[in-house]
């Protein structure tokens, strides 16, 4: 009994000198990044205002570390993100919001369903935004050394958009990530794309006007191609060299003629494909990141429009689960 509570005593001990160290580091790391911000042209009180209970997010480490693209097959990840239940509750707010939607679309020239789809995904159509302090979680993502460029950026962004008056900062709370809104928009996004649909002087992403127009806004502006395709589930067969397929959505490559590729799929004539000069690439995303799936199963070819998703969020399972979701409401609207 005394050496379990001996050993119980070290863990506490270890521990606590582990959290103590890591949050003296934290301190450390707030001051320089001050001195950043002030660089940035970000004011000393703004900082100070906004910055003043920012704490480093332990969870936030943890939530980074394990997010579902990591380990759920794309299966269970499409089914738990296009599911029936989904699409009925993103039917019932397509009912209630049938002016705005149908405006939006028509001014943006992006699909209803695309909107729809995305909205249901990132945040269950508003009803989940997220509860973490997102300044308190990109400065730990940004103290984090995994990604700490890029976290860096959104939270000077971030600074900048609250130094400029765009956003109260008392209001953010989303994401781990430091998403926010209806649509989960990171601070870059907030900047570039993000505006005030209903002109009532704010920019309120939890508000359905301005949410939605964004969105609809920052896809016009990356790209989308309305009534285009996102992707085709495929067949594969063995004779398929590796260097063909996309793994990682980091960067899609081996991007060829349809026609190039025909003699590696084996349901190629139910494909329905107009255009075999088009240009797709082919998309396993299973392989090499689920532990023993299968090489070639499942198999997309992918289109233009799959890799503007990807610029939304770099995730093959996601945008499958987008473009899925998509056009399940294709078939109910």
């Amino acid at each position: 009994m005394k050496l379990i509570s001996l050993i119980f005593s070290i863990i506490l001990f270890i521990t606590f000198n582990s959290q103590s160290n890591e949050n003296i580091d934290f301190n450390n790391w707030k001051k320089n990044f001050k001195k950043i911000a002030i660089e940035n042209n970000i004011s000393e009180k703004t900082f100070d205002n906004a910055m003043q209970h920012v704490r480093f997010l332990p969870k936030v480490i943890e939530y980074d570390r394990f997010q579902p693209e990591f380990y759920e097959d794309t299966k269970t990840y499409i089914d738990k993100r296009a599911s029936n239940n989904k699409l009925k509750k993103g039917l019932d707010f397509y009912k209630n919001n049938l002016e705005l939607i149908n405006i939006v679309e028509k001014r943006f020239k992006i699909e209803k369903e695309l909107l729809l789809a995305l909205m249901g995904i990132e945040t269950n159509y508003g009803t989940y935004v997220g509860k973490m302090d997102i300044l308190s979680s990109l400065a730990t993502l940004s103290f984090d050394q995994r990604r700490s460029k890029f976290f860096t950026n959104e939270l000077l962004t971030l600074l900048k958009l609250i130094d400029e008056n765009q956003i109260d900062y008392k209001t953010l709370y989303g994401s781990w990530a430091g998403a926010f809104g209806f649509f989960q928009f990171m601070p870059s996004t907030i900047e570039g794309y993000a505006f005030d649909y209903n002109k009532d002087n704010y920019i309120d992403l939890k508000n359905s006007e301005d949410a939605y127009a964004s969105a609809a806004n920052y896809l016009n502006k990356i790209g989308w191609k309305k009534n285009s395709y996102c992707f085709k589930k495929i067949e594969l067969n063995e004779n398929i060299p590796v260097k063909y397929l996309n793994v990682s959505a980091k960067k899609i490559h081996s991007k060829k003629k349809i026609k190039l590729f025909k003699k590696y799929i084996n349901n190629y004539s139910d494909l329905n494909i107009s255009n075999e000069n088009q240009k797709i690439a082919i998309v396993t995303p299973d392989k090499d990141i689920i532990p023993n799936a299968q090489t070639l199963s499942p198999a997309y070819i992918v289109f233009d429009n799959y890799e503007i998703i990807l610029k939304w969020n770099r995730s093959l399972r996601f945008a499958l689960a987008v473009c899925t979701l998509k056009d399940k409401f294709k078939n109910e609207i």
